[in-house]
């Protein structure tokens, strides 16, 4: 219930088009039993969708696409709403969808890239969405770090006619998605915004599919937007975001019938779910990247390198997928974090670098041994008068990560470390891992069309300023890394990121910044008993996970799946 996530040149496609293409490789998920349901709400055109992304304690009425600690972002309403220059299939890149951008082209040694922008789209209040726009998002972010989410280090942008150019300073062919997908806000709107960062953002105004219908403490609506560029293509009505408060309380709502579309952490999928209704319960877990658990390199005495060996030693990362993951996602054994089978294309020269699949109390302990760490009468390593204890924090909803988190704990102590786990709330966690007031937690990766997101959301000094970090969670800030960053951003070719790539990897695996724990699932259940067309392993148009974030900063591929449904 979490998640946030080619180089060629993407040619002219019109709207018809680029739909008529998508839907005609829709799944058709039919069935042969009628089955029932409690989600109500029929019109001409479809029933009310229900869609649920994330448990929160609590919502409020912020839409900011920037603000990445709004219960909307994560509950995936934004992408519904905010949309970007290009979406990407993360779950058969590097294949992407041309959207506010008709075309794009890279020049000047991938330091400028320039946007065809779609003409004839509107926002859903009516007025004329223009280049114009896309110019003044892409200097709102580079002039307020705050909203600069993906870090990007533009120098300059310009207009002429249809098109906009981006420059930088450095190359940016891996960067693609973290540029095409930003969320595109109206000049007319945000001019007048005051801190882009803090700006509430209560009715929103997109080019998406949607716009704000109604909105409450328990539960907000989302209605088809009339001025869609893509109108004809949305057969579906409403969308419901209702409020859970935890991983329990939705899975009793999904098995009750009473959700569409989840993207839930689920026990006993085929069992629990999937048997009672096998005509309309399906699931598609796609790996999107990786999870590991993030210590601070900022506060004693996770920011030692031999206690992360240690750490990294004593977990037993089969157990972790079996047992706190359910066997849905599987132990990373590539100490550099790779995702497999996702990036294999990039892991030859790092394919050696193995981590153990079980846990070695004996091994963390003789590092700890040998780094001069001595075992306490209270059965704890400890050095300069100071035990080695932390704390491993996560949001309690998380059901998944707080068993994870739980079992990691005991495989700590037994290797002499006093560890223990804390749940915490979602807005708490989420504001102490911005803030940095943390050990340790357990976190996924960015996703992306190359292994480029995954490391530079993980490592990239720029994502971690002030207290509202988008990224390097753990606080790793060394110029070396940001470098390689910039030479892996610049690498045109497969080849070239394999090579640029080798040694940002071995660096992880040496350091330890991050400790690899398990493949990180865009989780995905869905009820098809209202509507057909959603994505599979066979058709994987995109990956199904229902995040408004997984495209990039406040834009889903969530809307490329809304456009592929229709009424059964």
């Amino acid at each position: 219930m979490r998640r946030w996530h080619s180089h060629r040149r993407l040619l002219a496609v019109g709207a018809a088009g680029l739909l008529a293409a998508g839907l005609a490789a829709c799944s058709s998920g039919t069935s042969s039993s009628p089955g029932t349901t409690t989600n109500t709400g029929s019109t001409a055109t479809g029933k009310t969708l229900v869609m649920e992304s994330s448990p929160e304690s609590s919502i409020t009425q912020t839409f900011n696409p920037f603000a990445p600690t709004g219960a909307p972002w994560g509950m995936g309403a934004t992408g519904l709403i905010y949309e970007p220059l290009i979406q990407f299939n993360l779950a058969a890149p590097p294949k992407y969808y041309p959207w506010l951008a008709t075309a794009y082209a890279w020049s000047n040694g991938g330091k400028t890239i320039t946007f065809t922008i779609r003409q004839g789209v509107k926002w859903n209040d009516g007025t004329p969405f223009t280049p114009a726009d896309v110019a003044f998002t892409f200097n709102l972010v580079k002039n307020n770090t705050a909203v600069n989410l993906n870090g990007l280090k533009i120098s300059s942008v310009s207009t002429s006619g249809n098109t906009v150019a981006l420059n930088f300073a450095t190359p940016q062919y891996t960067n693609l998605q973290s540029i095409a997908g930003t969320a595109i806000v109206p000049q007319a709107v945000w001019s007048k915004a005051g801190n882009p960062s803090t700006f509430v953002d209560p009715n929103p105004v997109g080019t998406g599919p949607f716009k704000l219908g109604s909105f409450t403490p328990q539960g907000f609506t989302l209605v088809k937007n009339p001025d869609y560029w893509q109108a004809s293509s949305v057969k579906v009505p409403k969308v419901f975001f209702p409020v859970y408060t935890s991983n329990t309380s939705a899975l009793s709502a999904l098995f009750a019938g009473q959700i569409d579309w989840t993207g839930n952490f689920i026990p006993g999928l085929q069992k629990s779910f999937v048997n009672p209704n096998p005509n309309f319960h399906h699931f598609w877990e796609a790996p999107g990247g990786t999870n590991s658990l993030m210590p601070n390199l900022t506060k004693w005495p996770t920011n030692q390198l031999p206690v992360r060996q240690a750490i990294s030693a004593a977990i037993d990362r089969t157990v972790l997928a079996n047992e706190a993951e359910a066997g849905l996602e599987n132990p990373v054994l590539n100490a550099t974090g790779l995702t497999s089978p996702l990036f294999d294309a990039w892991s030859a020269p790092v394919a050696s670098m193995t981590n153990s699949a079980h846990a070695d109390p004996a091994a963390a302990k003789q590092i700890l041994q040998k780094a001069g760490y001595t075992l306490g009468s209270n059965g704890f390593f400890q050095k300069g008068g100071k035990t080695v204890s932390l704390t491993i924090v996560d949001p309690s909803a998380y059901t998944d990560y707080a068993e994870v988190d739980s079992i990691a704990a005991q495989e700590l102590r037994a290797a002499g470390i006093d560890a223990t786990f804390q749940g915490l709330s979602v807005d708490a966690w989420n504001s102490d891992v911005a803030d940095g007031n943390f050990q340790l937690t357990s976190h996924w990766s960015n996703g992306g069309i190359t292994p480029y997101n995954m490391y530079e959301g993980w490592l990239d000094s720029a994502l971690a300023t002030g207290n509202n970090a988008t990224g390097d969670y753990e606080r790793l800030n060394d110029p070396s890394v940001n470098a390689m960053l910039a030479q892996l951003a610049g690498a045109q070719t497969t080849e070239q990121q394999t090579a640029a790539l080798a040694p940002i990897a071995k660096y992880v695996a040496d350091n330890l910044p991050i400790i690899p724990t398990t493949t990180a699932s865009q989780w995905f259940e869905y009820n098809s008993q209202n509507y057909t067309g959603w994505p599979t392993q066979d058709n994987p148009y995109e990956t199904g996970q229902p995040s408004g974030t997984n495209n990039g900063p406040g834009s889903g591929t969530d809307e490329v799946i809304i456009l592929h449904l229709t009424p059964r």
